[in-house]
């Protein structure tokens, strides 16, 4: 198995996914699509930033869009156990080699930001604003009806290189892709909260940023989504789904902002906070894996993806590719 063993006990505590920056080039497009639209909630905005947060999420934000020229993806941050965790997070970076930067963002605390060893922008805290709850303000519930924000997923150039680095800092692998021909890893999810995933990596040119994921209770809210989206507008928004995953067991739909950052809506995953979890393997011919059932993935689905700011992106070494949608 190519997977690594867990690191049960790295240098610091990684609690869960927490945001993402991304520059957009219409902040009032942008609203209209992530807040009028999709249904997450505004929590503050300006000429230059818009900040969002889910139903159920106390943290002032989950998505920060920033106006820029050109699309990117700023940074991914995760939340730390403790604001001892910040400190030791620097120090592990620090005697690793990592050049340790450390950030002033609004609404939050003490904050880290190192890079990944292909380049992708991580920022790690522990304070952030909190907000009142409004999981139970049901009149403010409307589009999808988000409820938290629940993981990355990114393109990776070495798959394997990838998963190593964030198995050294606590994240465990769930489900993994391998390549049978090489014995690579071709695509990996792995988790920190206790679901399949905060973080996953898929082979190809990158670093680039595949998509944000939200929660959403029930697959109706997806199916609610499509209706909502056909009679406003953004039909053509809709890349992919609805369908289920084999990997995650995930009951999923992708959906493209105005600036073509990909989003995927996501319910229906599994438990993994048992410290002996076993990562389930997937070949990759399987065509399962990506769809239990459902219209196959297009070819956009392996190809787009959103770079990350300051990031050169190269091609993978890997050329194994899996069944793609005529």
């Amino acid at each position: 198995m190519p997977v690594p063993a867990p690191n049960l006990y790295p240098d610091f505590n990684i609690v869960r996914v927490s945001h993402a920056e991304l520059i957009v080039t219409d902040l009032a497009a942008s609203r209209a699509f992530y807040a009028d639209m999709l249904g997450l909630q505004v929590s503050f905005e300006d000429s230059e930033i818009i900040c969002l947060r889910a139903m159920e999420e106390r943290g002032h934000h989950c998505l920060v869009l920033r106006r820029g020229v050109e699309p990117s993806c700023s940074y991914m941050a995760f939340r730390l156990f403790s604001e001892e965790d910040v400190d030791r997070a620097a120090a592990h970076f620090a005697a690793k080699g990592h050049d340790v930067e450390w950030v002033e963002r609004p609404f939050q605390g003490r904050t880290i930001r190192v890079r990944d060893p292909h380049g992708i922008p991580l920022e790690f805290y522990f304070e952030m604003e909190r907000l009142p709850t409004i999981h139970q303000q049901y009149a403010l519930y409307k589009g999808v009806k988000p409820l938290r924000i629940d993981h990355f997923n990114c393109f990776s150039p070495h798959v394997d290189d990838s998963v190593a680095f964030y198995n050294d800092i606590g994240f465990r692998t769930t489900e993994y892709t391998e390549d049978q021909e090489t014995g690579r890893l071709w695509a990996a999810w792995m988790h920190r909260k206790g679901g399949v995933h905060d973080i996953a990596f898929t082979n190809g040119v990158g670093p680039r940023l595949h998509h944000v994921a939200f929660w959403v209770p029930t697959p109706m809210n997806i199916i609610d989504l499509l209706d909502v989206m056909a009679t406003t507008g953004y039909v053509g928004n809709i890349e992919r789904g609805p369908g289920r995953h084999g990997i995650a067991n995930a009951f999923f739909l992708y959906i493209l902002d105005p600036d073509g950052h990909r989003t995927e809506i996501y319910c229906s995953d599994y438990q993994t906070v048992d410290p002996d979890h076993e990562p389930i393997h997937w070949d990759l011919k399987d065509p399962q894996r990506q769809t239990l059932w459902g219209a196959p993935a297009p070819k956009s689905w392996f190809e787009h993806g959103t770079t990350f700011t300051g990031t050169e992106s190269q091609a993978p070494d890997l050329r194994a590719q899996p069944i793609v949608a005529p």
